[in-house]
């Protein structure tokens, strides 16, 4: 063994920078992140070659003293830190002291800098850790940042970069992420002499949003603004019709520091659940707002990832949130008439490109703007329900059926919805239920069925299509979600015995009550063979005996846990096979108890895998396309 030797100045801060600086995106997020700590509200980013050649950072914040500049390039130098007691009260984005020290010590960087009132500001020059050259020099107020040549000195280092457009946009994506937690702040990028974005710096989330991905993005967004537990959500979520295949485009912010975190991204996609497609994935742009106290953001080199003291909060937090911003929404798609584009697929090589720049091709064609509902002005739903089940039949759906007349169902009210449908016709409407809403619900006029699969209705003064299959679907799912199907429960008037498996009909007699609940009576005295007594009446229609199968196999999968998400398969199979089909006929009175049905539960915006269920037109939009306005 060789003997121990301590390593020189100059490898020791290679190895430092090492930790910090990863590519030209390491650096400018050091920088601008120093920027923004200075109270900028104007900062220029420009970058050639992908950063690798150079590199500018310009502000307006509050500037350098010529004494401190050396100082700044000084590891573990910082005006944020003074005491041990400060790291668990940490505010500002740059704090460790390391972001200048580690970039001079890769690099050759030039900053000129002046503070407000000065006369005179600084030009500090540094290649490799060495300083060249400090003096004073005139300069405008705040500070410009140059970096040349990064990993000049390191060249193992630099074989490891990607191609220039990559690294641009690796660039190009942590300016995003920083545009977006720092509304308040106007940025602007450049890419080789050519303005990337430029957001204003007015406060608004949305026009950041708008700035950074354009218009088709931002419209298909629905705002948050919740609070739970001293923790504050706000920012905007993505309607579930416009998923995304990845998850690039979902970004957390904690205090205004852009993280990335297993957790939030769980507690977003749980609340998506039977709401989005198989294989996609939900967009974000989601503040958390908290004391710094309750977690710790000096865990990871380049502060991407933080611990939370209560993980269980900050979930809930999140999940509840979401699920807020559907109920406010209304989850109404409003029909487009624009070409589809293919700009899902997207990588890490190219993720920050912007969808304003991948639909720069595409016609501006119109699109409607409003929704068949317009988003309750409040919503009074209890925590406590919501921590049991936001979508469960117990919340009263809030929902505006135009610009003046509201409807607020009652709990009684909801759970006498579930009769709209009758099970046995699938459609015919209970005369109860209708007498108690007809004063308040709006005037629906059947116009008829399109492929024997869509109805098309007239609501006031828009019109809404229907996918018949897909919302009833959705409403049975919903019934046997709720646990309340022993009021469908329908006695057989042939029993039917069924040979199981002992392990599938032993699980099937310890869970006997949840299948109750189901609506499923089962005599279990000739083990292992079951006899099947009453079933929901909604499946009579149906292979039972599939159906059945296909419950006492799932439940042998999860006998230990059958409250899990195994559930909703069953549901969603039991759901699909019942529900009406395409060219099913039905009369006008069956569409207009479907309709009604929908109209006045929330929990019917997607069918079980995620398809949307309706979608709605105003008469201004039809008059447009036939150039009537």
């Amino acid at each position: 063994m060789s003997s121990i030797k301590i390593l020189s100045k100059e490898i020791s801060e290679l190895i430092a920078a090492g930790e910090v600086i990863e590519r030209p995106a390491s650096v400018i997020k050091e920088l601008v992140e120093n920027s923004i700590d200075s109270g900028a509200t104007h900062i220029t980013v420009e970058i050639k070659s992908g950063g690798i050649a150079y590199m500018r950072v310009t502000d307006d914040g509050c500037g350098i003293s010529f004494e401190d500049v050396p100082v700044a390039f000084l590891r573990h130098a910082t005006s944020k830190i003074a005491e041990k007691s400060d790291l668990y009260n940490i505010n500002t984005l740059g704090f460790r002291g390391e972001a200048l020290s580690s970039v001079a010590a890769v690099s050759r960087v030039e900053i000129m800098t002046k503070q407000k009132g000065e006369t005179y500001g600084t030009i500090y020059s540094v290649e490799g850790g060495e300083e060249k050259s400090h003096e004073k020099s005139g300069c405008p107020d705040g500070t410009t940042v140059i970096v040349r040549d990064l990993f000049y000195n390191t060249p193992a280092r630099l074989k490891f970069l990607k191609k220039d457009v990559s690294e641009a946009n690796a660039v190009s994506n942590i300016m995003h992420k920083i545009a977006l937690s720092h509304p308040d702040v106007s940025f602007k990028l450049i890419r080789n002499n050519r303005v990337d974005f430029n957001s204003s710096g007015d406060g608004d989330l949305f026009s950041a949003v708008y700035a950074v991905y354009g218009k088709d993005f931002a419209h298909d967004l629905l705002k948050i603004d919740y609070e739970y537990n001293s923790i504050h959500i706000s920012g905007y979520t993505v309607k579930p019709l416009y998923s995304r295949a990845n998850r690039t485009f979902q970004s957390f912010f904690v205090n205004g520091r852009y993280i990335r975190s297993k957790l939030c991204s769980s507690a977003l996609e749980n609340a998506y659940e039977n709401m989005m497609m198989t294989g996609k994935f939900p967009a974000c742009i989601i503040m958390l707002d908290m004391s710094p106290t309750v977690m710790d953001v000096n865990i990871h080199p380049a502060k991407a990832e933080i611990r939370f003291t209560d993980e269980k909060s900050i979930s809930d937090a999140l999940y509840f949130a979401v699920k807020s911003a559907f109920i406010d929404g209304g989850l109404i798609y409003d029909f487009e008439f624009k070409q589809k584009t293919n700009t899902e697929n997207i990588n890490d090589e190219n993720d920050g490109i912007n969808d304003k720049e991948r639909n720069s091709d595409i016609k501006d064609i119109p699109f409607i703007q409003e929704s068949i509902f317009t988003a309750p002005e409040n919503i009074s739903e209890k925590e406590e329900a919501m921590k049991k089940n936001i979508y469960n039949s117990e919340i009263e759906p809030i929902k505006k059926f135009s610009e003046t007349e509201s409807v607020q169902k009652s709990e009684t009210e909801k759970k006498e919805s579930f009769k709209y449908i009758n099970p046995d016709s699938f459609l015919e409407p209970a005369e109860t239920a209708s007498e108690m809403i007809q004063e308040q619900k709006p005037d629906i006029k059947i116009i008829g069925e399109a492929f024997g699969l869509y109805v098309i209705a007239e609501v006031d003064n828009k019109m809404i299509i229907i996918d018949k299959h897909a919302a009833h679907e959705r409403i049975i799912f919903e019934r046997l979600k709720s646990r309340n199907c022993k009021q469908y429960s329908q006695g057989l008037i042939t029993e039917i015995k069924m040979l199981l498996v002992s392990e599938e009909a032993d699980v099937m007699e310890d869970n006997a009550e949840l299948l109750a609940d189901l609506g499923f009576v089962f005599d279990f005295s000739e083990h292992p063979c079951i006899t099947v007594q009453c079933v929901p009446s909604f499946i009579m229609h149906t292979d039972v005996e599939g159906i059945i199968c296909e419950v006492a196999e799932n439940l042998k999968l999860h006998k230990h846990n059958p409250q899990t998400c195994m559930l909703d398969d069953i549901f969603h199979n039991m759901a699909c096979k019942a529900a009406i089909r395409a060219n099913d006929r039905n009369t006008p009175e069956e569409m207009k108890a479907l309709v009604e049905q929908i109209l006045f539960d929330e929990n019917v915006r997607h069918c079980p895998h995620g398809r949307p269920v309706m979608f709605t037109m105003t008469k201004g939009n039809i008059d447009h396309q036939f150039k009537r306005t």
